[in-house]
């Protein structure tokens, strides 16, 4: 899988320099992080979607889909998929492979574990 995701990146980048109306690819990324960034929403919403619909051959379909909207933006992001594995691999080390990280802490920090904010910085900000 690692293999089909490098070979995708590496097409990818190959296209951003083609023409763009000869190449979907190229097109894609001319049109710049928002419109990328739509087309990854709407390929995920649809594999969403097409699970819920309890429908396996265009989950499959697409999945493919969303994971090359996600290579587009990887690219135009200047993200490698090696930085993508090693944030994978560090999470598995943390957390096990089948985890996620936690969007808030188990337990809250004690007031002597949140550092203290210098004021005097935090007025000059709204001063500004």
């Amino acid at each position: 899988m690692t293999d089909s995701i490098r070979r995708l990146y590496d097409g990818v980048r190959a296209a951003r320099g083609l023409d763009p109306s000869l190449s979907r690819t190229a097109r894609l990324l001319h049109a710049g992080p928002r419109k990328i960034a739509k087309k990854l929403a709407e390929e995920a919403t649809e594999v969403a979607l097409e699970a819920a619909a309890g429908n396996r051959n265009e989950v499959i379909r697409e999945s493919a889909d969303l994971l090359y909207h996600l290579v587009v933006l990887w690219v135009e992001a200047g993200v490698q998929p090696k930085d993508i594995w090693a944030e994978m691999e560090r999470r598995e080390k943390l957390f096990g492979i089948a985890e996620k990280l936690r969007k808030t802490p188990l337990v809250e920090p004690s007031p002597r574990d949140v550092p203290p904010v210098r004021l005097e910085r935090a007025r000059r900000r709204r001063a500004r």
